[in-house]
C-alpha cells in the first residue's frame, strides 16, 4: 500500500517521468510506478520505485519494507506478526482505502507470496 496527498488537499504538480510524460500524483500514476518496478531482479525487494518506466509512472513513488529476522529468537511472536501481514494482505484493502493508501497492484502480491 502506497499513501498520497488526496484527503489533505496538498498542491501538487506534474512530473516529466522516466519515459518523457508529465504525469500528476495519483492512484493511477502511483499503481503504475510500482508494478512496473523489476521485483524480480530485487533478491529481497529492496527496490524502492523511484522512476520507473512506464507513461503513466509517477516518477517519485517510494515503499516501505516490513523487515524481520530470518531465524527469531521469539518465534511464536514472529508467527503472529506474519499472520497480521497476511490478514492485511488478504482483508485489510477498504481500511487502506478509507485512510487513502493506494494498494499494491495484484502482479506485486503475487510476487510476494510467492517467495
Amino acid at each position: 500500500m502506497f499513501s498520497y496527498v488526496k484527503q489533505n488537499r496538498m498542491n501538487f504538480v506534474a512530473l516529466q517521468n522516466r519515459d518523457g510524460y508529465f504525469v500528476v500524483p495519483n492512484e493511477e500514476s502511483i499503481v503504475s510506478s510500482v508494478a512496473n518496478t523489476p521485483w524480480s531482479l530485487a533478491n529481497g525487494f529492496y527496490e524502492i520505485s523511484t522512476n520507473e518506466p512506464g507513461a503513466n509512472s509517477w516518477p517519485i513513488t517510494g515503499t516501505t519494507f516490513i523487515i524481520m529476522n530470518k531465524v527469531q529468537d521469539k518465534p511464536d511472536n514472529a508467527r503472529v506478526v506474519l499472520q497480521f501481514f497476511y490478514w492485511a494482505f488478504k482483508n485489510g484493502f477498504k481500511d487502506a482505502q478509507n485512510l487513502d493508501y493506494v494498494l499494491m497492484p495484484e502482479s506485486v502480491s503475487r510476487i510476494i507470496f510467492a517467495s
